[in-house]
């Protein structure tokens, strides 16, 4: 017998439902797992492909897809189909056993980071990028004699379970609740935007790797004991572009230069892919854009196309083997589930095909060139980047074109979810996601299924957005 108040939701027309189902989530749903971005929150009934449907019918174009956690678009039949093949198969077995799609899995992505990376290394599953990242911590600490102090980026996230939120920059989400372990020392990002003036991008990586290299100078700057040669810190955590700091795109010789710092000192590179893995930046690992090995990598979100949570760490094999890193170390009881292992490997099969990345870096060129468009015929848009289909328009106040104006995305992101845009005598909404230090960027990860009309109907959108938005 269903519950009268759901029954009565159920029984009323869209809006009332929509209505009703608002204010039971009002009432009995706990706010500290979403965040209203909009009010009322959007509630959306179906998806498919690039774009997601309200309880209305309307259609809304879908330019963040999850938080890049959809790389594969909605309702991605092969990938669907992997699901539904081992819900017949072998939907549950405890993690102390083994199955298959792990093993092959695990493997596949191992020997691709060893012949990128040259190292061999092992895979370690997990459930959420958050969860994936206190793996990481453990496996850092184990190798540095319990060291709990971090390096990180000014403007970077890497989750808000209570280790993570230690290495991310943004107080809010631990005031609450404090430090449990690990700290961090936050540096600046290569941000050329909001930059030193007259400086090209490669000077000004040069420029930060040198204040940071500053810091093992003396031992009066805190990190670096010379005579014992020893940092006081265990590893640097990076997203090498940084995903809710707003898409930022560092200069190409930045990391190099990072990472010899690093090495020269004995600190660890940890590599955030959470959210840029998985193609999202025309190669399966961002990293491999800046020609670095990582030590560490850390994975989540695009592998299962949103269908089953999984993440995992790959790390190099004198962190991870059995030796150092014995059964049990670190463990989750969903961890390497067989319906994320089989999606996982059916997507990782999807990426490997000929010309996938290509594709990718094709489209995100086109799309970049249609910002860079829009950036011409509209003043509130100060920088516009991207890396295969991560992309970024930072919005500003238009007297300048660089002052950050929170106030002008917001009314966007609200505009666009009213889903009465319009093309080709059609309405439309458009989904969009913010990022950046002044909650000023547009951040734009499309589906990498993405059609060129599809992109073309985005800044088309986007267009009429924006004059919308400033006749107001």
């Amino acid at each position: 017998m269903p519950h009268p108040t759901l029954k009565l939701a159920a029984d009323s027309g869209s809006a009332t439902n929509d209505a009703e189902l608002l204010k039971l989530e009002a009432e009995y749903c706990s706010f500290g797992d979403t965040v209203h971005y909009s009010e009322p929150p959007k509630i959306f009934d179906r998806c498919e492909g690039s774009f997601i449907y309200g309880n209305e019918g309307r259609e809304f174009l879908d330019l963040q897809m999850w938080y890049s956690a959809v790389n594969f678009g909605y309702a991605n039949k092969r990938l669907n189909d992997a699901l539904k093949k081992q819900i017949d198969r072998l939907p549950q077995v405890a993690s102390q056993y083994l199955h298959r799609e792990k093993i092959e899995l695990a493997t596949m992505i191992a020997k691709d980071a060893q012949n990128k990376f040259g190292r061999k290394g092992r895979v370690h599953f997990n459930v959420g990028g958050s969860q994936a990242v206190e793996d990481s911590l453990k496996l850092v600490r184990n190798a540095s004699n319990g060291k709990s102090l971090m390096f990180a980026f000014e403007g970077g996230y890497h989750g808000r379970t209570l280790g993570a939120t230690a290495i991310t920059s943004s107080y809010r989400y631990r005031r609450r609740y404090g430090h449990f372990g690990e700290r961090a020392q936050f540096l600046p990002f290569p941000y050329h935007f909001r930059g030193p003036k007259g400086m090209s991008k490669e000077e000004y990586g040069e420029q930060c790797v040198a204040q940071f290299a500053r810091l093992f100078e003396s031992e009066y700057n805190g990190v670096w004991d010379p005579k014992a040669k020893q940092s006081e810190y265990a590893a640097f955590y990076v997203e090498p572009i940084q995903g809710t700091g707003g898409y930022v795109i560092p200069p190409m010789n930045f990391f190099k230069g990072l990472k010899k710092v690093l090495d020269d000192h004995g600190i660890l590179l940890v590599v955030d892919e959470i959210q840029m893995g998985f193609f999202r930046t025309g190669k399966l690992w961002s990293i491999e854009h800046f020609g670095v090995q990582p030590d560490i990598l850390v994975f989540g979100k695009a592998l299962t196309n949103g269908l089953n949570p999984l993440s995992g760490v790959w790390a190099r094999e004198e962190l991870i083997n059995p030796k150092v890193f014995p059964p049990g170390s670190t463990h989750s009881t969903f961890a390497s589930n067989p319906l994320g292992t089989a999606v996982g490997l059916e997507a990782m099969k999807l990426m490997h095909e000929d010309g996938f990345a290509a594709s990718i870096m094709k489209k995100g060129a086109y799309f970049l060139k249609g910002l860079e468009d829009l950036k011409r015929r509209h003043k509130i848009i100060g920088d516009v980047d991207g890396l295969g289909l991560a992309l970024r328009a930072e919005i500003c106040e238009p007297h300048d074109s660089f002052t950050p104006s929170k106030a002008i995305v917001d009314r966007m992101v609200d505009e666009a979810l009213k889903g009465d845009l319009e093309h080709k005598g059609r309405k439309y909404g458009l989904v969009l996601d913010i990022g950046g230090y002044y909650k000023n960027v547009i951040t734009l990860a499309p589906s990498l299924t993405i059609t060129k009309e599809e992109i073309d109907l985005g800044l088309v959108l986007m267009d009429q957005l924006m004059t919308r938005v400033m006749k107001k």
